[in-house]
Protein backbone atom coordinates (compact mmCIF):
# COMPACT_ATOMS: atom_id res chain seq x y z
CA UNK A 1 0.00 0.00 0.00
CA UNK A 2 1.16 3.47 -0.20
CA UNK A 3 2.85 5.90 2.42
CA UNK A 4 1.47 8.72 2.89
CA UNK A 5 3.02 12.06 1.78
CA UNK A 6 3.98 15.68 3.32
CA UNK A 7 2.45 18.52 1.50
CA UNK A 8 4.50 21.47 0.79
CA UNK A 9 4.33 22.23 4.94
CA UNK A 10 4.24 19.04 6.16
CA UNK A 11 0.52 20.25 7.36
CA UNK A 12 -2.30 17.69 8.52
CA UNK A 13 -5.37 18.03 7.10
CA UNK A 14 -7.48 20.50 7.96
CA UNK A 15 -11.73 21.72 8.30
CA UNK A 16 -9.77 24.27 5.96
CA UNK A 17 -7.69 22.52 4.22
CA UNK A 18 -10.29 20.67 3.52
CA UNK A 19 -12.67 24.01 2.01
CA UNK A 20 -9.89 25.05 0.11
CA UNK A 21 -9.26 21.37 -1.19
CA UNK A 22 -13.23 21.89 -2.80
CA UNK A 23 -13.09 25.25 -3.96
CA UNK A 24 -9.87 24.56 -5.84
CA UNK A 25 -11.03 21.17 -7.42
CA UNK A 26 -14.76 21.87 -7.69
CA UNK A 27 -15.54 19.01 -6.04
CA UNK A 28 -14.49 16.25 -8.27
CA UNK A 29 -12.62 13.14 -7.99
CA UNK A 30 -9.38 14.84 -7.81
CA UNK A 31 -7.36 16.29 -4.52
CA UNK A 32 -4.99 19.12 -4.33
CA UNK A 33 -1.58 19.52 -2.45
CA UNK A 34 -3.22 21.05 0.31
CA UNK A 35 -4.78 17.75 1.30
CA UNK A 36 -1.96 15.72 1.29
CA UNK A 37 -0.83 14.36 4.77
CA UNK A 38 1.90 14.15 7.20
CA UNK A 39 3.77 10.60 7.54
CA UNK A 40 2.84 8.16 10.48
CA UNK A 41 -0.05 10.94 11.42
CA UNK A 42 -3.01 9.19 13.81
CA UNK A 43 -6.02 9.18 11.73
CA UNK A 44 -9.31 8.70 14.28
CA UNK A 45 -11.54 5.43 12.93
CA UNK A 46 -14.61 6.50 12.18
CA UNK A 47 -16.89 3.17 10.49
CA UNK A 48 -20.13 4.99 10.96
CA UNK A 49 -19.22 7.30 7.52
CA UNK A 50 -18.81 4.02 5.36
CA UNK A 51 -22.25 3.04 6.84
CA UNK A 52 -23.44 6.53 5.37
CA UNK A 53 -21.91 6.34 2.64
CA UNK A 54 -23.67 2.77 1.72
CA UNK A 55 -27.01 4.10 3.29
CA UNK A 56 -26.97 7.51 1.40
CA UNK A 57 -25.02 7.32 -1.72
CA UNK A 58 -24.45 3.76 -2.71
CA UNK A 59 -28.23 3.05 -2.91
CA UNK A 60 -28.46 5.94 -5.53
CA UNK A 61 -26.03 4.31 -7.69
CA UNK A 62 -27.35 0.43 -7.31
CA UNK A 63 -30.67 2.15 -8.61
CA UNK A 64 -28.99 3.87 -11.47
CA UNK A 65 -27.73 1.29 -12.59
CA UNK A 66 -30.35 -1.50 -11.96
CA UNK A 67 -32.87 0.68 -13.69
CA UNK A 68 -30.42 0.52 -16.85
CA UNK A 69 -30.06 -3.25 -16.34
CA UNK A 70 -33.92 -3.02 -16.20
CA UNK A 71 -33.79 -1.08 -19.43
CA UNK A 72 -31.53 -3.33 -21.47
CA UNK A 73 -33.43 -6.60 -20.43
CA UNK A 74 -36.92 -5.95 -20.63
CA UNK A 75 -36.85 -6.04 -24.97
CA UNK A 76 -36.08 -9.90 -23.78
CA UNK A 77 -39.45 -9.89 -21.86
CA UNK A 78 -41.00 -8.13 -24.39
CA UNK A 79 -39.77 -10.29 -27.38
CA UNK A 80 -41.63 -13.29 -26.13
CA UNK A 81 -44.63 -11.29 -24.87
CA UNK A 82 -45.70 -10.39 -28.77
CA UNK A 83 -43.04 -7.50 -29.80
CA UNK A 84 -41.90 -9.31 -32.87
CA UNK A 85 -45.28 -10.31 -33.70
CA UNK A 86 -46.88 -7.04 -33.59
CA UNK A 87 -44.04 -5.66 -35.64
CA UNK A 88 -43.86 -8.33 -37.91
CA UNK A 89 -40.36 -7.97 -36.77
CA UNK A 90 -37.75 -11.15 -37.91
CA UNK A 91 -35.27 -12.65 -35.93
CA UNK A 92 -32.44 -10.70 -37.75
CA UNK A 93 -33.95 -7.92 -37.49
CA UNK A 94 -34.75 -8.45 -33.87
CA UNK A 95 -30.91 -8.86 -33.69
CA UNK A 96 -30.06 -5.82 -35.78
CA UNK A 97 -31.84 -3.77 -33.42
CA UNK A 98 -29.96 -5.03 -30.48
CA UNK A 99 -26.59 -4.72 -32.02
CA UNK A 100 -27.37 -1.34 -33.16
CA UNK A 101 -28.09 -0.79 -29.67
CA UNK A 102 -24.25 -1.54 -28.44
CA UNK A 103 -22.54 -0.46 -31.95
CA UNK A 104 -24.06 2.95 -30.37
CA UNK A 105 -22.57 2.36 -26.75
CA UNK A 106 -18.84 1.52 -28.39
CA UNK A 107 -17.70 5.08 -27.67
CA UNK A 108 -19.50 6.39 -25.09
CA UNK A 109 -17.65 4.75 -21.71
CA UNK A 110 -14.53 6.44 -22.65
CA UNK A 111 -15.83 10.13 -23.44
CA UNK A 112 -18.31 10.03 -20.49
CA UNK A 113 -15.62 9.12 -18.23
CA UNK A 114 -13.68 12.13 -19.82
CA UNK A 115 -15.96 14.70 -18.82
CA UNK A 116 -16.94 12.77 -15.66
CA UNK A 117 -13.45 14.05 -14.91
CA UNK A 118 -14.38 17.96 -16.03
CA UNK A 119 -17.86 18.83 -14.38
CA UNK A 120 -18.12 15.94 -12.09
CA UNK A 121 -20.61 12.35 -11.90
CA UNK A 122 -23.78 14.29 -10.64
CA UNK A 123 -24.24 15.94 -13.72
CA UNK A 124 -23.70 13.13 -16.00
CA UNK A 125 -25.02 9.72 -14.73
CA UNK A 126 -28.18 11.83 -14.19
CA UNK A 127 -28.31 12.84 -17.74
CA UNK A 128 -27.74 9.87 -18.89
CA UNK A 129 -30.16 7.93 -17.27
CA UNK A 130 -33.12 10.47 -17.73
CA UNK A 131 -32.13 10.44 -21.56
CA UNK A 132 -31.95 6.67 -21.33
CA UNK A 133 -35.44 6.34 -19.64
CA UNK A 134 -36.83 8.78 -22.26
CA UNK A 135 -36.05 6.22 -25.29
CA UNK A 136 -36.76 3.37 -23.43
CA UNK A 137 -40.59 4.81 -23.06
CA UNK A 138 -40.67 5.55 -26.97
CA UNK A 139 -39.94 2.08 -27.64
CA UNK A 140 -43.49 1.31 -26.27
CA UNK A 141 -45.29 3.97 -29.14
CA UNK A 142 -43.51 2.74 -32.12
CA UNK A 143 -45.14 1.13 -34.99
CA UNK A 144 -42.55 -0.31 -37.23
CA UNK A 145 -39.08 -1.54 -37.37
CA UNK A 146 -37.32 1.32 -38.86
CA UNK A 147 -38.53 3.21 -36.21
CA UNK A 148 -37.79 0.75 -33.08
CA UNK A 149 -34.36 0.42 -34.37
CA UNK A 150 -33.79 4.27 -34.35
CA UNK A 151 -34.86 4.16 -30.91
CA UNK A 152 -32.01 1.74 -29.99
CA UNK A 153 -29.31 3.70 -31.76
CA UNK A 154 -30.67 6.70 -29.22
CA UNK A 155 -30.89 4.47 -26.09
CA UNK A 156 -27.16 3.23 -26.98
CA UNK A 157 -26.18 6.77 -26.85
CA UNK A 158 -27.88 7.97 -23.92
CA UNK A 159 -26.71 5.41 -21.37
CA UNK A 160 -23.37 3.96 -23.14
CA UNK A 161 -21.72 5.22 -20.59
CA UNK A 162 -23.48 4.34 -17.30
CA UNK A 163 -21.21 1.07 -16.54
CA UNK A 164 -18.20 2.87 -16.58
CA UNK A 165 -19.42 5.70 -14.77
CA UNK A 166 -20.87 4.17 -12.01
CA UNK A 167 -18.01 2.01 -11.51
CA UNK A 168 -15.51 5.15 -11.50
CA UNK A 169 -17.44 6.81 -8.95
CA UNK A 170 -17.91 3.76 -6.35
CA UNK A 171 -13.66 3.42 -7.22
CA UNK A 172 -13.24 7.08 -6.72
CA UNK A 173 -15.47 7.13 -2.91
CA UNK A 174 -13.87 3.30 -1.27
CA UNK A 175 -10.68 2.28 -0.47
CA UNK A 176 -9.15 -0.32 -2.24
CA UNK A 177 -9.97 -2.89 0.23
CA UNK A 178 -13.27 -1.74 1.01
CA UNK A 179 -14.33 -1.67 -2.74
CA UNK A 180 -15.53 -5.38 -4.11
CA UNK A 181 -18.69 -5.30 -1.59
CA UNK A 182 -20.06 -2.32 -2.43
CA UNK A 183 -19.30 -3.21 -6.05
CA UNK A 184 -21.46 -6.73 -5.39
CA UNK A 185 -23.99 -5.23 -4.39
CA UNK A 186 -24.27 -2.80 -7.29
CA UNK A 187 -24.22 -6.12 -9.43
CA UNK A 188 -27.01 -7.57 -6.77
CA UNK A 189 -29.12 -4.88 -8.21
CA UNK A 190 -28.34 -6.30 -11.42
CA UNK A 191 -29.45 -9.56 -10.67
CA UNK A 192 -32.27 -8.31 -8.58
CA UNK A 193 -33.33 -6.32 -11.83
CA UNK A 194 -33.32 -9.33 -13.84
CA UNK A 195 -35.02 -11.29 -11.33
CA UNK A 196 -37.48 -8.07 -10.93
CA UNK A 197 -37.66 -7.97 -14.99
CA UNK A 198 -39.38 -10.98 -14.83
CA UNK A 199 -41.90 -10.32 -12.02
CA UNK A 200 -42.54 -7.07 -13.44
CA UNK A 201 -43.23 -8.34 -16.93
CA UNK A 202 -45.60 -10.54 -15.85
CA UNK A 203 -47.44 -7.75 -13.98
CA UNK A 204 -47.20 -5.28 -16.75
CA UNK A 205 -48.37 -7.98 -19.40
CA UNK A 206 -51.93 -7.85 -17.54
CA UNK A 207 -52.47 -3.87 -18.97
CA UNK A 208 -53.07 -5.99 -22.59
CA UNK A 209 -55.29 -4.29 -24.01
CA UNK A 210 -55.75 -1.11 -21.72
CA UNK A 211 -55.62 1.99 -23.69
CA UNK A 212 -55.71 -0.01 -27.37
CA UNK A 213 -52.40 -0.97 -26.38
CA UNK A 214 -50.63 -4.60 -26.30
CA UNK A 215 -48.76 -5.74 -22.91
CA UNK A 216 -45.45 -5.63 -24.33
CA UNK A 217 -45.95 -1.89 -25.04
CA UNK A 218 -46.66 -1.11 -21.33
CA UNK A 219 -43.73 -2.91 -20.25
CA UNK A 220 -41.47 -0.34 -21.93
CA UNK A 221 -43.95 2.53 -21.07
CA UNK A 222 -43.68 2.23 -17.00
CA UNK A 223 -40.42 1.29 -17.28
CA UNK A 224 -39.00 3.91 -19.20
CA UNK A 225 -41.25 6.70 -17.44
CA UNK A 226 -40.15 5.74 -14.18
CA UNK A 227 -35.96 5.74 -15.23
CA UNK A 228 -36.53 9.24 -16.42
CA UNK A 229 -38.04 10.31 -13.83
CA UNK A 230 -35.30 8.91 -10.89
CA UNK A 231 -32.99 9.73 -12.98
CA UNK A 232 -34.44 13.65 -12.36
CA UNK A 233 -34.60 13.45 -9.19
CA UNK A 234 -30.52 11.91 -8.84
CA UNK A 235 -29.76 15.24 -9.66
CA UNK A 236 -31.04 16.56 -5.93
CA UNK A 237 -29.17 13.87 -4.34
CA UNK A 238 -25.95 12.47 -5.91
CA UNK A 239 -23.11 13.32 -3.93
CA UNK A 240 -20.61 14.66 -6.63
CA UNK A 241 -17.32 13.77 -4.61
CA UNK A 242 -16.62 12.65 -0.96
CA UNK A 243 -15.81 16.02 -0.29
CA UNK A 244 -19.11 17.95 -1.43
CA UNK A 245 -21.37 14.69 0.05
CA UNK A 246 -24.31 16.35 1.47
CA UNK A 247 -24.63 14.28 4.52
CA UNK A 248 -21.10 13.53 5.99
CA UNK A 249 -20.16 16.41 8.24
CA UNK A 250 -16.98 18.01 8.10
CA UNK A 251 -15.11 16.37 10.25
CA UNK A 252 -16.38 13.15 8.47
CA UNK A 253 -15.53 14.55 5.34
CA UNK A 254 -12.00 15.33 6.29
CA UNK A 255 -11.73 12.06 7.54
CA UNK A 256 -13.11 10.13 4.54
CA UNK A 257 -10.76 11.97 2.03
CA UNK A 258 -7.74 11.24 4.22
CA UNK A 259 -8.17 7.57 4.16
CA UNK A 260 -8.93 7.92 0.39
CA UNK A 261 -5.61 9.62 0.46
CA UNK A 262 -3.44 7.02 2.38
CA UNK A 263 -4.93 4.48 -0.25
CA UNK A 264 -3.64 6.32 -3.31
CA UNK A 265 -7.00 7.23 -4.52
CA UNK A 266 -6.86 11.20 -4.43
CA UNK A 267 -4.21 12.81 -6.71
CA UNK A 268 -1.98 15.59 -5.30
CA UNK A 269 -2.63 19.70 -6.89
CA UNK A 270 -2.15 18.87 -10.56
CA UNK A 271 -5.60 18.52 -12.41
CA UNK A 272 -5.86 14.89 -13.55
CA UNK A 273 -8.19 15.62 -16.52
CA UNK A 274 -4.88 17.33 -18.11
CA UNK A 275 -3.11 14.02 -18.57
CA UNK A 276 -6.05 11.90 -19.78
CA UNK A 277 -4.73 11.72 -23.18
CA UNK A 278 -1.30 10.23 -21.27
CA UNK A 279 -3.54 8.01 -19.43
CA UNK A 280 -5.11 6.53 -22.23
CA UNK A 281 -1.66 5.07 -23.91
CA UNK A 282 -0.32 4.14 -20.00
CA UNK A 283 -3.34 2.04 -19.92
CA UNK A 284 -3.23 0.22 -22.83
CA UNK A 285 0.57 -0.64 -21.89
CA UNK A 286 -0.45 -2.22 -18.52
CA UNK A 287 -0.28 -6.21 -19.12
CA UNK A 288 -2.93 -6.91 -16.30
CA UNK A 289 -5.09 -4.16 -18.08
CA UNK A 290 -5.22 -6.18 -21.28
CA UNK A 291 -5.75 -9.83 -19.67
CA UNK A 292 -8.75 -8.20 -17.57
CA UNK A 293 -9.93 -6.61 -20.57
CA UNK A 294 -10.18 -10.20 -22.67
CA UNK A 295 -11.76 -11.41 -19.57
CA UNK A 296 -14.08 -8.85 -19.25
CA UNK A 297 -15.14 -9.60 -22.93
CA UNK A 298 -15.71 -13.12 -22.03
CA UNK A 299 -17.88 -12.91 -19.30
CA UNK A 300 -20.05 -10.00 -20.82
CA UNK A 301 -20.65 -11.93 -23.74
CA UNK A 302 -21.95 -14.85 -21.54
CA UNK A 303 -23.58 -12.19 -19.18
CA UNK A 304 -25.35 -10.51 -22.15
CA UNK A 305 -26.32 -13.50 -23.61
CA UNK A 306 -28.23 -15.05 -20.33
CA UNK A 307 -29.62 -11.58 -19.39
CA UNK A 308 -31.23 -11.45 -22.99
CA UNK A 309 -31.93 -14.81 -23.41
CA UNK A 310 -32.20 -16.22 -20.53
CA UNK A 311 -36.25 -16.16 -20.82
CA UNK A 312 -36.43 -18.04 -24.38
CA UNK A 313 -33.59 -20.79 -23.15
CA UNK A 314 -36.46 -21.70 -20.25
CA UNK A 315 -39.09 -21.40 -22.77
CA UNK A 316 -37.03 -23.61 -24.76
CA UNK A 317 -37.39 -26.05 -21.44
CA UNK A 318 -41.17 -26.43 -21.81
CA UNK A 319 -41.94 -23.38 -19.49
CA UNK A 320 -43.84 -21.25 -21.30
CA UNK A 321 -45.90 -17.94 -20.66
CA UNK A 322 -46.32 -16.20 -17.42
CA UNK A 323 -44.48 -19.57 -15.49
CA UNK A 324 -41.71 -19.24 -17.97
CA UNK A 325 -41.33 -15.29 -16.95
CA UNK A 326 -41.11 -16.65 -13.20
CA UNK A 327 -38.75 -19.34 -13.28
CA UNK A 328 -36.28 -17.13 -15.22
CA UNK A 329 -36.37 -15.79 -11.36
CA UNK A 330 -34.48 -18.17 -8.83
CA UNK A 331 -30.77 -18.44 -11.02
CA UNK A 332 -30.58 -14.72 -10.54
CA UNK A 333 -31.75 -14.83 -7.13
CA UNK A 334 -29.00 -17.16 -6.45
CA UNK A 335 -26.60 -15.39 -8.01
CA UNK A 336 -27.19 -12.30 -5.95
CA UNK A 337 -26.06 -14.30 -2.40
CA UNK A 338 -22.76 -15.75 -4.14
CA UNK A 339 -21.74 -12.37 -5.52
CA UNK A 340 -21.89 -10.66 -1.77
CA UNK A 341 -20.49 -13.63 -0.26
CA UNK A 342 -17.89 -14.23 -2.49
CA UNK A 343 -17.36 -10.04 -2.39
CA UNK A 344 -17.27 -9.98 1.61
CA UNK A 345 -14.83 -12.82 1.21
CA UNK A 346 -12.45 -11.08 -1.19
CA UNK A 347 -12.47 -8.00 1.09
CA UNK A 348 -11.72 -9.39 4.23
CA UNK A 349 -8.64 -11.67 2.62
CA UNK A 350 -7.99 -9.61 -0.76
CA UNK A 351 -8.30 -12.34 -2.95
CA UNK A 352 -10.03 -10.91 -6.12
CA UNK A 353 -8.44 -13.39 -8.53
CA UNK A 354 -9.16 -16.30 -6.25
CA UNK A 355 -13.18 -15.55 -6.39
CA UNK A 356 -12.86 -14.87 -9.78
CA UNK A 357 -11.07 -18.41 -10.50
CA UNK A 358 -13.92 -19.89 -8.42
CA UNK A 359 -16.80 -18.53 -10.24
CA UNK A 360 -15.76 -18.82 -13.94
CA UNK A 361 -15.03 -22.68 -13.15
CA UNK A 362 -18.38 -22.82 -11.63
CA UNK A 363 -20.32 -21.18 -14.30
CA UNK A 364 -17.59 -23.46 -16.76
CA UNK A 365 -19.54 -26.81 -14.89
CA UNK A 366 -22.78 -25.33 -14.91
CA UNK A 367 -22.36 -24.68 -19.23
CA UNK A 368 -21.12 -28.17 -19.75
CA UNK A 369 -23.79 -29.73 -17.83
CA UNK A 370 -26.42 -27.83 -20.36
CA UNK A 371 -25.06 -28.90 -23.01
CA UNK A 372 -23.84 -32.54 -21.90
CA UNK A 373 -27.32 -33.40 -20.76
CA UNK A 374 -30.81 -33.92 -22.47
CA UNK A 375 -32.67 -34.01 -19.04
CA UNK A 376 -34.66 -30.37 -19.31
CA UNK A 377 -34.99 -30.57 -15.03
CA UNK A 378 -30.98 -31.09 -15.24
CA UNK A 379 -30.12 -28.36 -17.71
CA UNK A 380 -32.68 -26.01 -15.76
CA UNK A 381 -30.56 -26.92 -12.85
CA UNK A 382 -27.21 -26.32 -14.74
CA UNK A 383 -28.44 -22.51 -15.08
CA UNK A 384 -28.25 -22.47 -11.09
CA UNK A 385 -23.94 -22.69 -11.57
CA UNK A 386 -23.84 -20.48 -14.60
CA UNK A 387 -26.01 -17.85 -14.10
CA UNK A 388 -24.15 -17.03 -10.27
CA UNK A 389 -20.84 -18.11 -12.01
CA UNK A 390 -21.27 -15.94 -14.85
CA UNK A 391 -23.13 -12.36 -13.10
CA UNK A 392 -20.80 -12.89 -9.92
CA UNK A 393 -17.50 -13.21 -12.09
CA UNK A 394 -17.99 -9.32 -13.15
CA UNK A 395 -17.95 -8.32 -9.57
CA UNK A 396 -14.08 -9.44 -8.52
CA UNK A 397 -13.12 -8.65 -12.13
CA UNK A 398 -14.32 -4.83 -12.48
CA UNK A 399 -13.00 -4.48 -8.37
CA UNK A 400 -8.92 -6.07 -9.32
CA UNK A 401 -8.98 -3.64 -12.14
CA UNK A 402 -10.21 -0.24 -10.15
CA UNK A 403 -8.12 -1.45 -6.98
CA UNK A 404 -4.91 -2.13 -9.46
CA UNK A 405 -4.67 0.88 -11.68
CA UNK A 406 -3.80 4.39 -10.68
CA UNK A 407 -4.26 7.39 -10.56
CA UNK A 408 -7.65 8.29 -11.28
CA UNK A 409 -7.49 9.57 -14.92
CA UNK A 410 -5.58 6.27 -15.43
CA UNK A 411 -7.99 3.87 -13.87
CA UNK A 412 -11.25 6.20 -15.57
CA UNK A 413 -9.68 5.06 -18.63
CA UNK A 414 -9.39 1.37 -18.00
CA UNK A 415 -12.54 1.32 -16.86
CA UNK A 416 -13.77 2.61 -19.97
CA UNK A 417 -11.78 0.63 -22.08
CA UNK A 418 -13.72 -2.29 -20.74
CA UNK A 419 -16.90 -1.23 -21.09
CA UNK A 420 -16.32 -0.35 -24.63
CA UNK A 421 -14.98 -4.13 -25.11
CA UNK A 422 -17.73 -5.53 -23.20
CA UNK A 423 -20.21 -3.57 -25.44
CA UNK A 424 -18.05 -4.87 -28.30
CA UNK A 425 -18.81 -8.17 -26.57
CA UNK A 426 -22.68 -7.80 -26.24
CA UNK A 427 -22.88 -6.88 -30.16
CA UNK A 428 -21.73 -10.28 -31.01
CA UNK A 429 -23.43 -11.82 -28.46
CA UNK A 430 -27.20 -10.79 -29.31
CA UNK A 431 -26.88 -13.00 -32.80
CA UNK A 432 -25.89 -16.41 -30.78
CA UNK A 433 -29.41 -17.37 -29.68
CA UNK A 434 -31.66 -17.87 -32.92
CA UNK A 435 -29.64 -16.56 -35.92
CA UNK A 436 -27.09 -18.45 -35.47
CA UNK A 437 -27.97 -21.15 -32.64
CA UNK A 438 -31.25 -22.67 -32.84
CA UNK A 439 -34.11 -23.74 -30.24
CA UNK A 440 -34.04 -25.59 -27.39
CA UNK A 441 -30.33 -26.75 -27.28
CA UNK A 442 -28.75 -24.08 -28.44
CA UNK A 443 -25.77 -26.16 -29.22
CA UNK A 444 -23.68 -23.30 -30.94
CA UNK A 445 -24.00 -20.94 -27.98
CA UNK A 446 -23.37 -23.64 -25.23
CA UNK A 447 -20.50 -24.52 -26.94
CA UNK A 448 -18.92 -20.82 -27.25
CA UNK A 449 -19.88 -19.97 -24.10
CA UNK A 450 -18.02 -22.72 -22.58
CA UNK A 451 -15.60 -21.98 -24.17
CA UNK A 452 -15.57 -18.71 -23.24
CA UNK A 453 -15.82 -19.58 -19.37
CA UNK A 454 -12.19 -21.68 -20.04
CA UNK A 455 -11.03 -18.35 -21.91
CA UNK A 456 -11.83 -16.26 -18.23
CA UNK A 457 -10.20 -18.89 -16.33
CA UNK A 458 -7.11 -18.74 -17.77
CA UNK A 459 -7.19 -15.03 -17.82
CA UNK A 460 -7.92 -14.84 -14.53
CA UNK A 461 -5.01 -17.14 -13.65
CA UNK A 462 -2.57 -15.32 -15.99
CA UNK A 463 -3.46 -11.75 -14.26
CA UNK A 464 -2.88 -13.76 -10.73
CA UNK A 465 0.42 -14.72 -11.43
CA UNK A 466 1.61 -11.49 -13.41
CA UNK A 467 0.87 -9.19 -10.34
CA UNK A 468 1.97 -11.93 -7.50
CA UNK A 469 5.31 -11.50 -9.64
CA UNK A 470 5.19 -7.33 -9.88
CA UNK A 471 4.84 -7.59 -6.32
CA UNK A 472 7.83 -9.60 -5.09
CA UNK A 473 9.48 -7.27 -7.75
CA UNK A 474 8.39 -4.36 -6.57
CA UNK A 475 9.18 -5.53 -2.79
CA UNK A 476 12.68 -6.01 -4.09
CA UNK A 477 13.29 -2.37 -5.27
CA UNK A 478 11.92 -1.07 -2.31
CA UNK A 479 14.07 -2.76 0.03
CA UNK A 480 16.76 -0.93 -2.46
CA UNK A 481 15.41 2.38 -2.75
CA UNK A 482 15.37 2.87 0.86
CA UNK A 483 19.03 2.32 0.89
CA UNK A 484 18.98 5.13 -1.24
CA UNK A 485 17.16 8.06 0.46
CA UNK A 486 17.33 10.66 -2.88
CA UNK A 487 16.20 7.67 -5.01
CA UNK A 488 13.40 7.35 -2.30
CA UNK A 489 12.15 10.40 -2.93
CA UNK A 490 12.60 10.59 -6.91
CA UNK A 491 10.01 7.78 -6.39
CA UNK A 492 7.69 9.29 -4.22
CA UNK A 493 6.82 12.02 -6.92
CA UNK A 494 5.08 9.33 -8.95
CA UNK A 495 3.70 6.90 -6.41
CA UNK A 496 0.15 7.65 -7.52
CA UNK A 497 1.15 5.55 -10.30
CA UNK A 498 0.60 1.84 -10.00
CA UNK A 499 3.05 1.50 -11.92
CA UNK A 500 5.36 2.83 -8.90
CA UNK A 501 7.33 1.01 -6.89
CA UNK A 502 5.36 2.08 -3.94
CA UNK A 503 2.53 0.93 -5.46
CA UNK A 504 1.60 -3.03 -4.14
CA UNK A 505 -1.23 -4.55 -6.28
CA UNK A 506 -4.02 -5.83 -4.16
CA UNK A 507 -4.37 -9.90 -5.53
Amino acid sequence: MYEPSLDKQGSQVTEKSVDAALVESGGTISTPESLAYAPGAPMKNMPRVWLKMDLLALPIVVLMYSIYILDKSNVGNARIAGLQETLQMSDTQFSLALTTTFIAQLFMPIMCNYFTMIVGPRWVLPTMVSLGGTAVALQGVVKNVPGFIAIRIFLGLAEGGILAGVNLYLASFYPRRKLQFRISILWSGVSLALLFSGLLAAALLRLDGVGHRPGWEWIFIVEGVFTAVFGLGSFLCLPNSPGTAWFLTKEERVYIMEVLHRDGLLAKADKQENKFLHEVRKAFAQPHVIMLTLAAFFVDFTATSLAYFLPSIVEGLGYKGKEGQLRVVPPFAVSIVVSIATAIIADRYAVRGATMIILATMSTIGFAIFLASSDDKVRYGSLFLSVPGAFGGIVPLSTWLANNVAPMARCSVALGVIVTITNFSSTLAVWMFGPISAPPKYTAATITLLVFQIGMLGCAVGTQIYLLAENRRKARLREAAMRDRQERDEEEKEKGANDSIWFTYVM
